[in-house]
């Protein structure tokens, strides 16, 4: 009976033990799965939500010319060609969505985020045509349509957020000449 006590507490400490290496590698920020090193390592120097929107806004229209790419160059023997558009596609949704995500902070927070509110209003004037245009008329529409889908709403709701934050920032403090 007594060895039985034993075990199980020395397979309770044993499983405790284990479990906390993983509990602390999950407490690390975790890198953005549609962001390369590069990519997360320009987010993270960045700082400031402005500069981050203004990067990320940048990242969203490297993945868009990356699309237009791919489909001027079709290839029908390609076989990673549906998995390579998805995942532009969904990186593509995931800089807009982050970058919508710091201007609701900067905003909040009543930070200048005016790079940003510029570059994303650039950025969206060609990003949701582009992307209903492919919805309406792309080639292999069904093997992407949700992930487009997604991005086409992730891009009208940063719309409304841009609209809305470009009314809530505070005006630019006014520099008064010395007298």
């Amino acid at each position: 009976m007594r060895s039985m006590h034993i075990s199980g507490a020395l397979l309770l400490a044993a499983s405790i033990l284990g479990a906390a290496p993983a509990g602390r590698a999950n407490a690390a920020p975790q890198k953005k799965e549609y962001l390369s090193d590069t990519e997360a390592d320009k987010i993270r120097e960045a700082g400031a939500p402005g500069p981050r929107i203004v990067l990320f806004a940048g990242f969203a229209a490297d993945r868009i010319k990356k699309l237009q790419y791919e489909f001027a160059h079709f290839d029908s023997t390609d076989r990673k060609r549906t998995e390579r558009l998805n995942s532009l596609i969904n990186g593509y949704a995931g800089c807009i969505d982050d970058a919508t995500d710091l201007l609701e902070i900067g905003v909040d927070k009543q930070q200048d985020i005016r790079a940003g509110v510029k570059a994303l209003q650039a950025g969206i004037k060609e990003f949701l045509p582009y992307l209903q245009g492919l919805a309406a008329n792309g080639v292999e529409r069904e093997t992407y349509k949700e992930n487009l889908d997604d991005a086409i709403e992730a891009t009208q709701d940063a719309a409304m957020e841009v609209e809305k934050a470009a009314k809530e920032m505070s005006a630019p403090p006014e520099r008064r000449k010395p007298s």
